[in-house]
Order: structure tokens, then C-alpha cells, then sequence
């Protein structure tokens, strides 16, 4: 009989993966989450018996519980697993365990990291395991049947720290998830420089002001703004294409819009060029078809689009909407309109200065109310701190076959149904704009 693992929050994205990957490895798999989500019903289908709500009768004859960070000690299940001496681990303690043996590619990085990695994983022969769905494999977790893993490297909670990469891609190291390391800089980018320093290959973007600073590192550097070079958006098939030359490597294509589309490409084409040679890379390259929720066409019309974006920090709205902009000339459209769903209290008071310049240039800005994520409810004046762009306050968006109604309590207030509309954050407006919630 097989060893029996438990997931507590199996519905999430990272934990979901690591759960799926676990049952391809001939592990005996459970799980249980707070509520039912398409996540759970999905990893249903897929054999894994999930448990929904959480508690402490689902616990029995597993041999290991991993649990998702946001788990609290006083989880009926925690204490069960306690009381019958089952050994528990988090997502971040587990990983040794799972990624053993393994040679590892792992991308880390305060913006980019997802599509990376699912780039990379179009053009390496191995296992995929990260935090978001990619389109390519359907999925967030891809199995083969050799060594080579492509894994999303977490440095939200240091996570990364617990995995031994082979080759270590960095695409920026932007201070992120700050109340993690204590609001200490030193000792975010100490994380870092040991994360970079555990691998045998690193591929970085130097123009990061502190991976540039790591000049005595040895590393395949990558400067974007003099190694990539002609950068286009195209149309191919009627779906978004960016080509771009990549030092004298010749021109390469990839499915999606912008600059940092080029970056992340480039990233995962150096990185891949461990082992194998550029043109067999420019071809695997094509098979790349993005990621669900990073700039996700979920409906196309003559006169509208609707796109689903993860975007939830300044810097990666802003470098959206410039793709955003860029795409809706390319198809002849005049509007764009963002809808945004701040993501945690925190996170939108210490950003609140840049989140307050990152939509310039758009046409029109509805907001919805923060996503919270388990902290005390603040007081935020969005009127008054966002009143540049006329803000439209709404509580939710419904999904009415390709017009979004904004929702006031139980009245409309406006209807968006012309131009590029591109919903950004990490909450439930994925589900929002696809008329699921």
C-alpha cells in the first residue's frame, strides 16, 4: 500500500500542484479546503479525494499532512493530526521532500516568474509544477518520466530557500511580501544571494539594480535593453504574438503582448540553452500558449475584448496595461478600461503611492473592493486617492453573455461592453469576469 498524504487548503494554486504531482509519483493523496471551488471539483475528477469543509474526520490513517501557509494552528485538522502524532509540514518544509532527486530549474522573482516557467516548460523535457494554469498542459502540474523539473520558486514566504535548483532564473528582485522578512531589505536580498548562489547555472536579469549588483557572481547575464532588440506585436491565427531578436541569437516568437513578455522569454530561452540549440528552442518556443489569468483572453468580439489578468502589484499592472494599450491599437480598438480588485489590505496601503500613478493612460478605472485575505478591514478612500481618473466605485461585476454589469449593492450602476476590458488582481475576479461567481 502506498504512503498516504494529506493536503489541508488543496484547493490553492501552489498546494493543488504539489498534491497533483505527489499522486503521479504513486503517493496515495487526499485532501480538504474551506469550500467547494473549479480547483476541488477538478482535482475530484482526477481521482484525489477531497473533503470539503475541513475537519477533523478527515483525518485517519494518512502518514503526512502538508498544509497550505494560511492554515492556523487552531485548524480542526491540525489539531487532530497533532493528537494522533501524524507528522505535519508546510508547503515550505515539504518541499525538500518532494522536489529530492530532481534536477531542478527553478524561476524566481517578484514579477514573471509563472510565465516563465511555463516557457521554459514549452521548450524542457520534464515535470512542471507552478502557480498558475498553463495553457499548454492544462494544468498547473505537468508529469514526465525523467529527472528534469521546472519549479516555481516562491519568495513571498523564502520558500525557496528549502530547494536545491540546478540552474536558478531570477527575473527581478523587486521587494515583495515584505512583512515576511520583517521589513529588513538586507535580509529579503540575503534570501536571494542565497538562493542564487545554491544553484550550478544562474541565468538573471542584470538590469535589476540588485541582481546587477551581484557582478562577482558568475551567472548568464541578460541585459534586456541592449541583448533584446526589434521588439513587435504581432497577430498569428487572430491570438497575440510577440517577436524579438535576442543578441545574435536571431529572432525568436512568443504567444502574448509586451516588453516583458520579450524578458521572460529570454529568461527561459538562456536557461534552455543548457541544453539544447536555438533553433530547436525557437521551435518548441511556439508551443507556449500562456497561462490561465496572466493577460487571458476569455472572450473576443468585434467590438470588445475581455481579458483576465493575476496583476495585482503596481509594477505588473503597469507593464499589463502598456500590453494592454498596445493590443487594443492593434486591433483597431479605441478603449481601454481597467477593473481593478485590490489584493489585501497591506499590500494596497504600502503601495498605495505608485498604485495611485499605475493606471495612467487608461480610459476609464472601475474599482472593486479589496480582496481580503484574512486581515482586519481598513479604511481605504479610493474616491479621494484615486480621483484623477474618475473612478467608477463598484461591489462586483456579473458576466451577462459578453456585457459586464458593475454592480451597486443590488442595482447596475454602468455596463462595459466596448474596447479592450482587462480585469486585474488575485482574488475572485477571475471568477467575476468568466460569470462564475
Amino acid at each position: 500500500m502506498s504512503e498516504k498524504i494529506h493536503f489541508i487548503g488543496i484547493g490553492g494554486i501552489g498546494l493543488s500542484a504539489l498534491a497533483r504531482f505527489m499522486q503521479q509519483n504513486g503517493y496515495t493523496i487526499t485532501g480538504s479546503d474551506m469550500k467547494e471551488t473549479p480547483m476541488t471539483r477538478k482535482l475530484r475528477e482526477e481521482g484525489i479525494d477531497v473533503r470539503v469543509p475541513q475537519s477533523a474526520e478527515n483525518i485517519d490513517d494518512q502518514t503526512l499532512i502538508i498544509h497550505s501557509a494560511a492554515v492556523k494552528p487552531d485548524n480542526p485538522e491540525i489539531i487532530a493530526a497533532r493528537e494522533k502524532g501524524i507528522r505535519l509540514l508546510s508547503r515550505k518544509e515539504a518541499l525538500p521532500l518532494i522536489l529530492k532527486g530532481k534536477k531542478l530549474y527553478a524561476v524566481a522573482g517578484a514579477h514573471g516568474k509563472s510565465t516563465t516557467s511555463a516557457m521554459l516548460a514549452s521548450i524542457v523535457e520534464g515535470s512542471v509544477i507552478i502557480g498558475a494554469e498553463s495553457k499548454q498542459f492544462g494544468s498547473n502540474m505537468h508529469f514526465c518520466e525523467n529527472e528534469n523539473l521546472i519549479f516555481e520558486a516562491d519568495e513571498s514566504d523564502a520558500s525557496f530557500l528549502n530547494t536545491e535548483p540546478y540552474v536558478a532564473i531570477v527575473t527581478n528582485a523587486e521587494p515583495e511580501h515584505m512583512e515576511n522578512y520583517g521589513y529588513d531589505l538586507e535580509k529579503f536580498y540575503d534570501a536571494y544571494r542565497t538562493f542564487i548562489n545554491k544553484a550550478k547555472i544562474r541565468v538573471i536579469n542584470a538590469e535589476d539594480p540588485f541582481l546587477r549588483s551581484l557582478d562577482k557572481i558568475d551567472a548568464i547575464r541578460l541585459y534586456p535593453s541592449r541583448d533584446i532588440r526589434n521588439i513587435q506585436t504581432l497577430l498569428i491565427d487572430g491570438e497575440p504574438h510577440t517577436s524579438f531578436q535576442l543578441k545574435s541569437y536571431g529572432t525568436f516568437e512568443v504567444f502574448g503582448v509586451g516588453e516583458h513578455i520579450a524578458l521572460n522569454a529570454s529568461l527561459a530561452i538562456l536557461a534552455a540553452h543548457t541544453l539544447y540549440d536555438f533553433d530547436k528552442i525557437r521551435e518548441s518556443l511556439k508551443a507556449y500558449r500562456g497561462i490561465k489569468k496572466r493577460f487571458d483572453i476569455i472572450e473576443k468580439a468585434k467590438d470588445h475584448v475581455i481579458i483576465d489578468d493575476y496583476a495585482h502589484h503596481p509594477t505588473e499592472i503597469e507593464a499589463t496595461l502598456r500590453s494592454a494599450r498596445r493590443y487594443a491599437r492593434l486591433l483597431g480598438l479605441q478603449k481601454v478600461t481597467a477593473i481593478w480588485q485590490p489584493h489585501k489590505y497591506s499590500r494596497t496601503l504600502d503601495n498605495l503611492e505608485k498604485f495611485k500613478t499605475c493606471f495612467e493612460g487608461i480610459d476609464e478605472l472601475v474599482i472593486l473592493p479589496v480582496y481580503n485575505v484574512g486581515e482586519e478591514e481598513r479604511f481605504i478612500d479610493f474616491a479621494v486617492h484615486f480621483a484623477r481618473y474618475k473612478p467608477l466605485l463598484a461591489d462586483r461585476i456579473r458576466n451577462d453573455k459578453g456585457r459586464l454589469s458593475l454592480q451597486k449593492g443590488d442595482k447596475e450602476i454602468a455596463s462595459l461592453h466596448e474596447g479592450v476590458i482587462i480585469g486585474l488582481g488575485a482574488g475572485d475576479i477571475t471568477y467575476q469576469l468568466r460569470g462564475i461567481a
